[in-house]
């Protein structure tokens, strides 16, 4: 049986593993953890599912009756998660606490790769006469095991591991602070109780406007209430739900079915979809004000400064709408968050020197939650200069946003964002199954490259500035279309016309698509 190196347990890895055994191929999980779930293993207290639970699911395996919420907590998640790897018995495949400190391809000179025409020398999974060497330290030990296989899929993520860390000039950086300065990474490795010992009674101040952001001011001011209140710095506002509804409308019917698809723009789209997506332009315009209506009418975005600049589509097209900590303006109300803008901030001796204001910001603790470098965590896994140089933006060139046309034998699964990373990621485990199997063949990598360029440009159009976070929120069943249509699968799932049209996509849609084939 051939030998798939699998990088990371969490929900991609472990459908990763899973997809593999029932194609008879022998898979090996590394993971540098002590346990199944990725980044959901490193959550605050608060943290709960952004999405109702029926559309972050596994398409076959439900979740237990016992999660009642429509919103579970992140161990009702750890749970749910760790229950499909004993149910589908992946564990004995897993090696725990290992971490995969160099991958390095081995067998082909760099000559004979940059001859190359088609992937891997053939466009066929296991023709090439290299193979990945890999480098595993114990994560307890440090000892050092090497393993080799016929192909890598990196599981990896995004949102852990290399932290993304302002620069500051020299002497206005953390260094001329005397209190404690963190990433949020580090915050949300810690257990609940150290978390709150750290804040509590402490002058919190934390620096981020995403998700992140808010919901570690929620805990700073559930913790210290209006006597030590937390503040936060933001350079943009965003676009945040305190519901899944809009004007009593499911924000799924707005954005996630076929019908809304057709009033944007698609990477591949005719000429009559094109001209479809101009034609209906206005009403893109209107469903995005019509959200926008309702957020400023729901939440006091004016009276605290923080009404984006940006459009709600731009926030959609780059996958930064989220959903508000419960209560969270209520908190701001009560005085126990405070809100401040700022394009810079430097760091003194007390606290932090915002830009506009006269007096320093008098501080204990500064949390950044100035997100990750997903790019730099994937370039790190490589040995060879000439793969690192391949990862050259945070986009990240991949064909199907899976496969680099330039990397033979690997495949990166869950880099590119969705509002369901969870179903995107089985639905590319069941497509890159299938051509490891032998169903289809890639094309020539021109075109390749060309088809990874037009996704790029399609996240430029839509999420402007944003566009780097390699996003297909706005266009997601369109993509899942090609991947149907790729393993030979009638893409259009769901029974009848209007159906198809108006309702949102899920992961019973798209369950067993490799037996259908």
């Amino acid at each position: 049986m051939r030998r798939l190196g699998i990088i990371g347990a969490g929900t991609s890895g472990l459908l990763a593993c899973k997809y593999a055994l029932e194609k008879g191929f022998n898979p090996i999980i590394f993971e540098a953890e002590e346990g199944v779930g990725g980044v959901w293993n490193h959550t605050i207290k608060s943290t709960k599912l952004q999405n109702a639970k029926e559309t972050y699911q596994f398409s076959d395996f439900s979740w237990p009756s016992s999660v009642s919420q429509v919103f579970p907590r992140h161990d009702q998640i750890l749970d749910y998660i760790q229950s499909y790897a004993e149910h589908f018995d992946l564990f004995p495949y897993i090696k725990f606490n290992s971490k995969v400190i160099s991958l390095d391809r081995v067998g082909e000179s760099c000559e004979d790769m940059e001859a190359w025409e088609l992937w891997g020398g053939s466009g066929k999974p296991f023709e090439s006469k290299g193979y990945w060497h890999l480098v595993v330290q114990d994560t307890k030990s440090c000892l050092t095991e090497e393993y080799q296989v016929e192909f890598v899929i990196l599981c990896i993520g995004r949102y852990d591991g290399v932290p993304n860390i302002p620069k500051f000039s020299p002497n206005q950086g953390p260094e001329v602070f005397n209190g404690k300065v963190m990433h949020s990474m580090e915050y949300s490795a810690m257990d609940d109780v150290s978390a709150a010992e750290l804040i509590r009674g402490k002058r919190v101040t934390i620096v981020g406007s995403l998700k992140s952001a808010h919901d570690i001011a929620a805990e700073c001011a559930d913790t210290n209430g209006v006597e030590h209140p937390c503040t936060m710095i933001m350079r943009t506002s965003h676009w945040l739900l305190p519901s899944a509804n809009l004007w009593g409308v499911n924000f799924g019917l707005l954005y996630f079915n076929r019908f809304a698809e057709l009033l944007v723009h698609k990477p591949g789209e005719t000429f009559f979809l094109s001209l479809l997506a101009t034609f209906l332009s206005p009403l893109r315009w209107a469903t995005s004000k019509f959200a926008e209506s309702y957020l400023r009418w729901k939440l006091p975005l004016k009276k605290y400064d923080v009404v984006p600049y940006h459009s709600f589509l731009q926030d959609i097209s780059s996958c930064q709408v989220a959903m508000l900590p419960e209560n969270f303006y209520g908190k701001v109300e009560k005085g126990s968050i405070i809100l401040k803008k700022s394009q810079n901030f430097s760091f003194c001796r007390e606290g932090l020197i915002i830009d506009g204001e006269t007096k320093p910001l008098e501080t204990d603790i500064v949390i950044l939650a100035t997100g990750y470098k997903g790019d730099q965590k994937l370039k790190n896994m490589f040995k060879s200069p000439i793969f690192q140089n391949h990862i050259i933006a945070s986009t990240v060139p991949l064909y199907r946003q899976i496969i680099h046309p330039r990397i033979p034998q690997l495949a990166v699964i869950g880099y590119p964002e969705s509002f369901s990373n969870l179903v995107s990621s089985e639905i590319r485990c069941q497509w890159l199954l299938h051509f490891l199997n032998g169903g289809f063949q890639l094309p020539c990598m021109r075109m390749m490259e060309k088809e990874a360029k037009a996704w790029e440009n399609n996240m430029k159009l839509y999420g402007g500035r944003y566009f780097w976070r390699s996003c297909i929120g706005s266009v997601n069943i369109w993509y899942n279309d090609q991947l149907c249509k790729d393993m030979g699968i009638k893409p259009r799932r769901k029974k009848g016309f209007l159906a198809d049209l108006f309702v949102p996509y899920g992961p019973s849609d798209y369950a067993g698509l490799i037996t259908q084939n």
